[in-house]
């Protein structure tokens, strides 16, 4: 019965933003990029467009989105929603980080991404405009990617974290006590690997169509640079998100080594008690700032 129930709501639910749906405007690029898409696939094959059209998304989404976080350091008014402002960013750690990005993509991430083409053909996920889904289909499943990937992530990075095998493996992606957005997929290529699982896992269960898997990546690109930025600017549109963890809960886990486990979310720290820390620093923050008050 309760699932019957559950079916019904999201039928319903369903269909009630097909319907409004039905009122809003027509995209204006809608057109633009299914012309764009078509001719795509009339002059690239499956493989090209899973392999190289999956890195080309992944690099470009990657540097572009880490751009304002890159150019918020030589804007002094930028300074102000700084986090850690007591660590700034340097040339020396920025390039490090660059050549670890770069050998990670290319001889990590890439071998993986070309097993997409395969994957694809597996299961039979179709590459055609006809078959691409409403986009308020993508936004959905791109949203329960997330809630899978961030199960996995506070699980694995929880036991990453284990005294036994922290140094070993994630200490690497910890060099950084105030991260900055180009750091997000900075790590040990273990880490890459055990970390990384968890954005497939959301693709096997929801993957209908070529288009999510690259509208997953930016989803999960935008999440992470965003919670690695190491500034808390306001009117950020990810903190509509239910639950949205945001920079400040990721960069007291970068600071404080324990706790905020969670890659998106907050609710398995709240379940788990990882987040005691976390909020008692909260509190204090807030008498801190009460008291400044005062005094002025």
């Amino acid at each position: 019965m309760a699932m019957n129930d559950s079916v019904n709501i999201l039928n319903s639910a369903y269909l009630a933003v097909e319907y409004i749906d039905s009122f809003l405007p027509d995209n204006p690029l809608q057109q633009p990029f299914k012309n764009a898409w078509n001719y795509m696939l009339d002059n690239y094959t499956k493989f090209q467009i899973a392999t190289w059209g999956s890195l080309i998304v992944h690099e470009l989404s990657y540097f572009l989105l880490c751009v304002p976080g890159f150019v918020f350091q030589f804007i002094p008014y930028m300074q102000k929603y700084k986090i850690q402002q007591d660590k700034p960013e340097t040339w020396e750690k920025q390039w490090k980080c660059f050549k670890t990005l770069l050998f990670n993509h290319f001889f990590i991430q890439l071998p993986l991404i070309c097993g997409t083409y395969y994957f694809t053909e597996y299961f039979n996920i179709p590459y055609e405009w006809e078959e691409m889904p409403r986009w308020y289909v993508l936004v959905a499943q791109c949203f329960g990617c997330a809630v899978i990937e961030d199960a996995w992530h506070y699980f694995l990075h929880r036991l990453l974290h284990h005294k036994r095998i922290y140094k070993y493996i994630h200490k690497v992606h910890h060099e950084f006590v105030s991260p900055f957005g180009m750091q997000a997929e900075y790590a040990h290529p273990l880490e890459t690997l055990i970390l990384g699982t968890g954005f497939f896992i959301g693709i096997v269960v929801f993957c209908n169509h070529v288009i999510l898997l690259w509208a997953w990546v930016i989803c999960r690109l935008m999440e992470t640079i965003d919670v690695h930025s190491g500034y808390d600017v306001p009117l950020n549109p990810l903190h509509l998100v239910p639950f949205y963890a945001g920079a400040r809960f990721h960069d007291f886990h970068h600071m404080n080594f324990v706790g905020n486990y969670a890659s998106t979310f907050t609710w398995w720290d709240r379940i788990f008690g990882t987040d005691s820390q976390f909020i008692a620093y909260k509190e204090k923050e807030k008498k801190q700032q009460l008291i400044m008050k005062k005094k002025a």
